[in-house]
């Protein structure tokens, strides 16, 4: 259910608050600034430790796939944290290069990085490298045409809102 935020005027009687519906620091449909939930800090944080902990699951994966149910090793931990930094320190670098990029590549970069990754944890079970490798593209397809999709929509939706906008404050 959405709630209407209640606004508050200035001094001089301007509203500053909005009845936004969505979440961050977007713009509602008549141009107001939408409230942010969680503060600066709490994205930072965010940003760093998503990456982190997706991290920690995918080498105690990728360990547990390489033991083939055996005992657990300390080259079998090394070989998972190994993975847990080599995960997170690729995914900060994706997610760097990625903003750069526009949309098409945005999607492509971010499709090859979750095909690679699937297909190191299913190359590490023992199946057939054709297998492995058409799994992963598979994947890296799905994951590319979804985020173009995603960003396509979402960049033509906010430019056709800033071409409203811009209309309305010329007639006005």
């Amino acid at each position: 259910m959405v709630h209407a935020v209640p606004t508050r005027t200035t001094s001089t009687g301007a509203r500053t608050g909005g009845t936004g519906t969505g979440r961050g620091t977007g713009r509602d449909t008549s141009g107001r600034r939408m409230p942010d939930v969680f503060g600066a800090r709490t994205h930072l944080l965010a940003k760093w430790a998503m990456p982190l902990a997706i991290g920690l699951v995918y080498g105690y994966w990728a360990a547990s796939v390489r033991r083939h149910g055996g005992p657990v090793t300390g080259w079998n931990l090394l070989f998972g944290f190994m993975t847990v930094l080599a995960f997170a320190l690729l995914w900060y670098v994706v997610r760097a290069v990625a903003d750069r990029l526009p949309r098409e590549g945005h999607a492509v970069l971010w499709g090859a990085f979750a095909g690679s990754a699937l297909g190191f944890l299913y190359s590490g079970s023992g199946v057939a490298m054709f297998t492995c490798v058409l799994v992963s593209l598979l994947l890296a397809a799905a994951v590319t045409a979804g985020l173009y999709y995603f960003y396509a929509t979402r960049q033509d939706a906010e430019e056709a809102r800033a071409a409203r906008h811009r209309t309305l404050t010329r007639t006005t």
